[in-house]
């Protein structure tokens, strides 16, 4: 009787352990999913600066952008901050939406317990992080001037003027192709990074 007690108390302890190292490697993969999704975000800045400069630049950006290996890259760095390695990193694009999953295993195994198997068993997890954009544009308007010689009508024609973007319906700002802010603030304020459910 006192025997089959303590098996089950070793045992639930091993189930513990399990679900302790699964929470660790489920928290390293949504670790490493947000880095590889930030670390996107930020490498498409030139690109989508670019494509301000062209007319309907944007809807081309938006349909050929491409997510270079240094976001994975950057999901691995994150996932051995939290003892596992990436063993899986993948993206699925989308209009206005970019989706990175990366599957990662834990560096440690579950360790010694009445179960066997436990002690060369490395737990795995999956998450999914998405690049979002949030934001809605137009050609910002702009007062009428009064126009010059006929060359200077053609540049002005050829030279892009700033842009509105209209963000979650609550923050409208423009961006000046020729003279535009930092990404870094940029890219915050167009593109949202969260975790979905897988």
């Amino acid at each position: 009787m006192v025997a089959g007690l303590l098996f089950l108390a070793f045992a639930f302890f091993a189930v513990g352990k399990a679900s302790a190292a699964r929470n660790g490697a489920q928290g390293a993969a949504d670790a490493a999913a947000l880095a590889a999704a930030q670390q996107a975000r930020d490498e498409i800045g030139p690109a989508f600066l670019g494509a301000l400069l062209m007319p309907g630049g944007l809807n081309d950006f938006f349909g050929h952008h491409y997510i270079s290996g240094e976001a994975c890259n950057q999901a691995q760095r994150f996932a051995a901050e939290n003892r596992a390695e990436v063993v899986g990193c993948g993206w699925e694009s989308g209009f206005q939406r970019d989706e990175a999953t990366v599957r990662v295993k834990s560096l440690d195994a579950v360790g010694d317990t009445v179960i066997p198997i436990t002690k060369t068993t490395h737990a795995t997890a999956t998450a999914t992080a998405v690049i979002e954009f949030r934001c809605s544009w137009k050609p910002a308007e702009e007062p009428d001037k009064e126009t010059g010689p006929q060359q200077d009508e053609d540049e002005k024609k050829e030279t892009p003027g700033p842009i509105t973007f209209d963000c979650d319906g609550r923050n409208r700002f423009e961006i000046d192709p020729l003279d535009p802010d930092p990404w870094a603030e940029l890219g915050k304020m167009l593109f949202a990074v969260h975790l979905i459910d897988d």
